[in-house]
């Protein structure tokens, strides 16, 4: 569950051919969340992100499959280490995001009650760290980074919040920060194994997206998320192109 792009200046060429993806630590539907894997924990994940349009100003298909590792043998503080592959499947010299398809990311995370009862969990990141920087040719160094913070409350489920700040180069000049809000909840008076959710990444930039899914695990260790994706929902440009179809397969070991 989890796992996005700009048009400013050098942005502007990796957007016409690479929009919307993450690079994606452990998190709700777009968005990270305050998870974070325990120690010598994995995740598995195969995301796809399809437009519901095929109009020129649609954006890329999105393609993502990444393995995140706990590292840390701690119980009241987390961390977690991981890497995506993330293609738009386009070829040809203007594909910034076929030739340079690694991306990494990275969180810290202390789970609700971890120090005193009632105490929220915390998360701080970073994500889209990408390998390659050409300078006005093009980047896919996003640097997403994030503070969250997260409580669960009875019926109502969880609600998270925080915000990000990403690099300008990347995401534009002044467009490249905003709020992180979600609400999740598994739907026990339904099943265990249904999970519920809805996010939204504030911002005027490829990033920004409200969206909402459900995931069913049909094994403790294996569970499929299907979702939508509606990018830049409150503004009059859409930088992240139309909405997208997501379907999301994570695999825990």
């Amino acid at each position: 569950m989890k796992s996005v792009r700009s048009m400013i200046l050098a942005a502007a060429l990796t957007l016409s051919c690479a929009t919307a993806a993450l690079a994606t630590p452990s998190g709700q539907i777009w968005i990270p969340s305050t998870d974070a894997k325990g120690f010598k924990e994995v995740n598995i994940s195969i995301d796809n992100y399809i437009r519901f349009s095929n109009a020129n100003d649609a954006g890329a298909n999105t393609y993502d499959a990444g393995v995140t590792v706990g590292v840390l043998p701690f119980e009241k503080f987390k961390l977690e280490i991981g890497v995506d592959y993330m293609t738009d499947g386009l070829q040809g010299n203007d594909s910034i995001a076929s030739k340079h398809p690694i991306y990494f990311n990275f969180k810290g995370a202390i789970p609700e009650d971890a120090f005193f009862k009632g105490m929220p969990a915390l998360a701080a990141g970073m994500y889209g760290i990408g390998t390659f920087d050409r300078g006005l040719s093009g980047n896919t160094m996003s640097n997403v980074a994030y503070g969250l913070v997260a409580k669960t409350l009875p019926v109502v489920g969880r609600l998270s919040a925080g915000g990000y700040n990403g690099a300008e180069k990347n995401l534009g000049h002044k467009y490249n920060n905003g709020v992180l809000v979600s609400w999740d909840r598994t739907m026990s008076e339904i099943s265990d194994k249904l999970w519920m959710a809805v996010d939204y990444m504030g911002g005027n930039n490829y990033y920004s997206a409200l969206s909402a899914g459900a995931s069913w695990a049909f094994t403790p260790n294996i569970s499929v998320l299907v979702g939508a994706n509606f990018y830049n929902p409150f503004q009059k440009t859409l930088y992240g192109g139309k909405p997208t179809f997501t379907t999301q397969l994570d695999i825990n070991f």
